[in-house]
């Protein structure tokens, strides 16, 4: 035994000089199996990547497309015969900005007033010295598996006064069972408890620390069940379709369906003339396409800008430490 060794002293920390130099002896000491599996392994990844994106990007080239050249299989990776008539169609409608409005209105709001109950209540499921916390998370996880139905719904919201009013969009989904057991866990997992300790010796209370401390701790988080929550409400189609009758009140998804099926009603109509139906089922194929684009280009755009936090909240809870 050396005395460095009996001395009870350390190896010596590696440089920031030696750490990339023995990265890349690694590297170069890998196998050739190994290398060949880290090409399948990246070939899988952009297969999967391609099979992903290419079907969006086929819709979005298809809408401004020839639909001839589209029904023939000639349009595969740029457009052809560039048109615009279905966006000019479908833009037209008036319908169109006021489903635009509602479901805007709608899911601001509806967004909102979920992260106002749902991040409050995970928040108090969270704290272990609220004794009743496992009986409450029993009856919000219960509602997962068993709900009344929509008859009983649809009787329930009618006695509640909410059919025909923007609130039957709002109010029945205020808490998101599966958002909300995200948002607990991640407050059992992420927020130190020694910050609750701090935070009382200051003289915070319960609400205190969760306004100054674990909301400010929580971007990630908020981040991420808002999203969730903000696609909910704006793909949301069932709901106008079963408890809304007032077209002034229905949301984006309902009104372009509308459109959608008005055409394919025109189209059917159009007489035997075999040059209009031919333009007829072109068009209607057109706004089939721009339908899809119209409806996703705000949730395409919203995105990117909410990505940074969507990749740290996709791992909460994945390590604890």
């Amino acid at each position: 035994m050396s005395a460095a060794t009996s001395q009870g002293s350390v190896a010596p920390r590696l440089s920031g000089d030696e750490i990339p130099f023995n990265k890349h002896r690694r590297f170069k000491q890998q196998s050739v199996g190994d290398w060949i599996v880290d090409i399948v392994i990246a070939l899988l990844v952009a297969l999967i990547v391609l099979l992903i994106l290419y079907p969006l990007w086929f819709i979005i080239i298809a809408s401004f497309s020839d639909q001839g050249l589209v029904s023939t299989g000639k349009v595969t990776i740029v457009p052809l015969g560039f048109q615009l008539g279905g966006y000019a169609k479908i833009l037209a409608d008036s319908r169109i900005w006021l489903g635009y409005w509602n479901t805007i209105v709608y899911t601001v709001i509806g967004t909102a007033l979920n992260m106002l109950v749902t991040m409050p209540a995970a928040f108090a499921l969270s704290r272990r010295e609220f004794k009743p916390r496992r009986i409450i998370l029993f009856f919000f996880t219960f509602t997962m598996f068993f709900a009344g139905g929509i008859i009983p719904n649809y009787l329930l919201y009618k006695q509640l006064h909410l059919l025909n009013t923007m609130w039957v969009f709002i109010l029945p989904v205020a808490v998101n069972v599966f958002n909300l057991i995200i948002a607990r866990s991640f407050f059992e997992t992420s927020i130190p408890e020694d910050l609750h300790d701090a935070a009382q010796i200051d003289g915070l209370s319960y609400g205190g620390y969760f306004l100054k401390i674990v909301i400010p701790l929580s971007a990630a988080i908020i981040a991420v069940i808002g999203l969730y929550y903000f696609v909910q409400h704006w793909n949301d189609y069932m709901t106008g379709l079963i408890y809304v009758r007032d077209s002034s009140k229905q949301p984006l998804q309902i009104v372009l369906q509308n459109i959608l099926l008005a055409n394919q009603t025109q189209q059917g109509g159009a007489g035997t003339g075999g040059a209009s139906m031919a333009n007829q089922q072109q068009l209607a194929d057109q706004i089939k396409y721009g339908v899809i684009i119209v409806s996703t280009l705000p949730l395409l755009v919203l995105y990117p800008f909410l990505q940074k936090y969507f990749n740290k909240g996709v791992m909460i809870g994945a390590v604890k430490g």
